[in-house]
C-alpha cells in the first residue's frame, strides 16, 4: 500500500511548484512511447510472443540484426556520477537525474535521437568502466556527462577501447566543437587565421584541456592554459598526467605565473574555470581581442566590461550574443554517428562538426554578435549530421 506524503511535505510540494523550473520538471521531463499499435490479438502475437521470438532468433543467429529490428542503433544512454554537475559540483547521482533528463531532451528535440538517462551509484573508474561496459548492449552510443576530471578522462578513454560504438564525453568535445567553430568565425571576422592567434585557456579540467587539445590540433599559433595554482609548464611541480601532457604540448613561449601575466598581449581568452579575471587583464590583451567568457552562471568577466575592449565576445549564456552552447554539436555528432554505425568518433570527426557549425554564419551575416549560431537554426543540426556522416565514412568507421 502506498505512503501517501504527509500534509507538511503536500504543502512544501505546492510551494515548490509556484516556481516554473519545478513546475516543468514535475513528473520528469521525459516519456517512453511505443512505435507500433498494440489493438488487438494479432498485434500482441507481432509485438510479443509468438511472433518476438522469430526476431530474437534471428538476432541470436546474427547480432548485428539487433541495428536493424530494436530501437538499439537509435538509442544513446546519457551516463553520469554526478560529481561535476553543471556549476553544482559533487551533487551525486540522484540531484544529477534533472541534468541528464534534459540532456536526453535535447537529444530528441534537435536531433531526433532518443536517449535514456543513467545515473550511476559508482564513482570509481573501474567501477564506472565495468557498468557502462555490461550496459552497452541496450545502446548505440554513450554521452559521458558531468564526471568530474581527472576520472573523466580515463572513463572515456577505457570505453573508447572497448566498446564499438561511440564514446563522447560532451563536457569534453562538445565544448571543443563549439569553441573551435565560433574562435574560427571571430577569427575570420578579424582577417586572422587560427595560425596567427595566441590564447589563453582559463581551466584545465575536462572542458578546459579538451578545448585546447582541439586548438592545437587545429593549428592555433600558441595557447597557454592556467589552473587554480597558475599556468600549466614543464618542469612545474604536482602536475598530473593529463596535464604533464598538456605542458609538453602547448605554452611554447614558456611563460610561468599568473594568467593575468599571460594575457598582456593575447589575442585570444578562453574562460573555462569558474574564476574571475579582472579588466585590466582584459584591457591588457591585445588588439581585437576575443573573450570567451564561458562559466556559468557568471562569466569570467562581464561581457559588458569586456566589450570595452574586445572586438568579440562571447559566453556560455543565452541572454547575450554569442552563446556557447553545446547543444550546437552534441545531438548533431551522435546523429551523424548513428546513421552511419560509426564505431567510434574521430578526432577528425569533431573537427567536421566544428567546420560545418561555422560554415552556417556566412560572410554576410558573420559580425561582432553573431559568430556562432543560435541553437534553434534549423540548419544547425543537419549541417553538422552531414558532415559527421561523411567524415566517418572518409576515416573507414563507418558500418554502412
Amino acid at each position: 500500500m502506498a505512503v501517501m506524503p504527509s500534509s507538511t511535505s503536500v504543502q512544501a510540494l505546492q510551494a515548490l511548484d509556484l516556481d516554473p523550473a519545478f513546475a516543468l520538471h514535475r513528473g520528469g521531463k521525459l516519456e517512453v512511447r511505443s512505435t507500433v499499435p498494440v489493438r488487438d490479438a494479432d498485434d500482441l502475437a507481432l509485438a510479443y510472443t509468438p511472433g518476438v521470438a522469430k526476431v530474437c532468433s534471428a538476432i541470436a543467429d546474427e547480432p548485428a540484426l539487433a541495428n536493424e529490428y530494436t530501437w538499439v542503433s537509435n538509442v544513446v544512454a546519457v551516463v553520469s556520477d554526478g560529481t561535476a554537475v553543471l556549476g553544482l559540483g559533487d551533487i551525486g547521482p540522484a540531484a544529477a537525474m534533472p541534468v541528464m533528463e534534459g540532456k536526453a531532451l535535447l537529444f530528441k528535440e534537435f536531433a531526433g535521437v532518443d536517449a535514456v538517462p543513467v545515473c550511476l551509484d559508482c564513482t570509481e573508474v573501474d567501477a564506472l568502466v565495468e557498468t557502462v561496459v555490461r550496459l552497452a548492449p541496450s545502446f548505440g552510443g554513450i554521452n559521458l556527462e558531468d564526471i568530474s576530471a581527472p576520472r573523466c578522462f580515463e572513463v572515456e578513454d577505457r570505453l573508447r577501447e572497448i566498446l564499438d560504438i561511440p564514446v563522447f564525453h560532451d563536457d569534453q568535445h562538445g565544448t571543443a566543437i563549439v569553441v573551435l567553430a565560433a574562435l574560427k568565425n571571430a577569427a575570420r571576422l578579424t582577417g586572422r587565421s587560427l595560425g596567427d592567434l595566441r590564447a589563453v585557456v582559463a581551466g584545465a579540467g575536462a572542458s578546459g584541456v579538451a578545448v585546447s587539445r582541439m586548438l592545437l590540433n587545429a593549428g592555433i599559433g600558441d595557447i597557454a592554459v592556467a589552473d587554480s595554482k597558475g599556468l600549466v609548464h614543464e618542469g612545474r611541480e604536482g602536475l598530473n598526467p593529463v596535464k604533464e601532457a598538456l605542458a609538453r604540448d602547448s605554452n611554447r613561449a614558456g611563460l610561468h605565473g599568473s594568467i593575468e601575466r599571460a594575457l598582456t598581449g593575447a589575442d585570444v581568452f578562453v574562460g573555462l574555470s569558474g574564476s574571475t579575471v579582472s579588466e585590466e587583464a582584459i584591457a591588457s590583451m591585445a588588439g581585437d581581442s576575443i573573450v570567451f567568457a564561458l562559466s556559468n552562471p557568471t562569466p569570467e568577466v562581464h561581457p559588458e566590461v569586456a566589450r570595452r575592449y574586445a572586438r568579440v565576445v562571447a559566453t556560455g549564456r543565452s541572454d547575450f550574443p554569442n552563446q556557447i552552447n553545446n547543444v550546437l554539436a552534441f545531438p548533431g555528432v551522435f546523429r551523424g554517428a548513428l546513421d552511419v554505425r560509426a564505431t567510434t568518433i574521430t578526432e577528425n570527426m569533431k573537427v567536421a562538426a566544428a567546420e560545418a557549425l561555422a560554415g552556417v554564419v556566412s560572410d554576410d551575416d558573420l559580425s561582432a554578435e553573431y559568430v556562432i549560431p543560435s541553437p534553434f537554426d534549423e540548419r544547425v543540426a543537419p549541417a553538422v549530421v552531414a558532415a559527421v556522416s561523411a567524415q566517418a565514412r572518409a576515416d573507414g568507421v563507418a558500418r554502412r
